[in-house]
């Protein structure tokens, strides 16, 4: 099956379709599907990009592998053999786009790391001097590297609504001072690691976004890693400060849209099959970068 919207398993229980994945409960675990759906600006587009539901859940099991040293992660397997019989007749749609998970608390903040300033760390600089309350430095341009990067987290919001940057005393309102300290030291040190690793492969992670989950009181890795939807990924021989970059993510998906004169309300508009194709590609090609196989 190349292309799945939803997940027609309706006999199976269905416990949250997000913006991309949906999630079925098998009573001691969770299965996360990974769809082609794509959202954009926190609305959920009507167009579908085939394969993309495969290369995100194929990125998030490479990255997962890779950070095992500094946290671990939700996954129970990735082998649709070993998954409940339950779902076994539908093999062929899951093969390679879902996981197998274990039940975890999500903590209620987005972790995001910025390494480079753009988007809306770009806006937000240029309106006021800082982002998310942490002053930079003067005379900055778009793209720049930032000496150190940034954890500047958000709360969660709900499909169809847009999350909401907060300032790390606000996280601790949300979290505790400690589970706050711990979210902030992991996902700058999963950033570390990730974006070394990618620059040997000729890409800039720009920034990302991680979520977190409790398990056994343990703070772990869940959803999704460094992924095209999480992240920005620049190619390293073409970065330029001074500009916005050629990306390896949803980024000119994010472009046309602006430039189409939506105004970020749902319903999105249709996709030109152009921007389609594209981006399904440049999807295809950063999962072959970064993990030197094909989808």
């Amino acid at each position: 099956m190349a292309s799945i919207s939803k997940t027609q398993f309706d006999e199976l229980s269905l416990v949250r379709q997000g913006k991309v994945r949906d999630i079925f409960d098998t009573g001691e675990s969770l299965l996360m599907v990974t769809t082609d759906r794509l959202s954009a600006f926190d609305v959920v587009l009507p167009d579908i990009i085939p394969d993309k539901g495969k290369v995100l859940n194929q990125i998030s099991v490479f990255w997962f592998k890779q950070m095992e040293g500094l946290v671990k992660n939700h996954i129970i397997t990735t082998n649709v053999d070993d998954y409940p019989d339950e779902f076994k007749q539908y093999s062929k749609a899951l093969e390679k786009r879902s996981m197998l998970v274990k039940k975890a608390e999500p903590l209620p903040v987005e972790c995001i790391v910025r390494g480079y300033i753009s988007g809306s760390g770009w806006s937000s600089y240029q309106k006021e001097g800082h982002v998310c309350g942490i002053t930079l430095p003067q005379g900055l341009k778009e793209s720049d590297k930032l000496a150190q990067p940034l954890f500047t987290p958000s709360s969660k919001a709900e499909v169809g609504d847009h999350d909401i940057n907060i300032n790390f005393e606000e996280a601790v309102k949300l979290v505790g001072e400690k589970t706050a300290g711990k979210l902030k030291q992991l996902s700058l040190e999963i950033y570390k690691k990730g974006a070394e690793y990618a620059l040997t492969k000729g890409i800039i992670i720009a920034d990302t976004k991680f979520e977190f989950g409790m398990l056994d009181g343990q703070i772990i890795l869940i959803d999704e890693i460094l992924t095209p939807d999480s992240s920005r990924f620049w190619p390293l021989n073409d970065y330029e400060p001074g500009r916005g970059q050629n990306s390896f993510d949803k980024q000119y998906v994010r472009d046309w849209l602006v430039d189409s004169g939506w105004d970020k309300k749902s319903p999105g508009p249709k996709l030109p099959k152009e921007v389609i194709d594209r981006t399904s590609n440049t999807y295809k090609e950063i999962y072959t970068r970064l993990t030197g196989e094909n989808v």
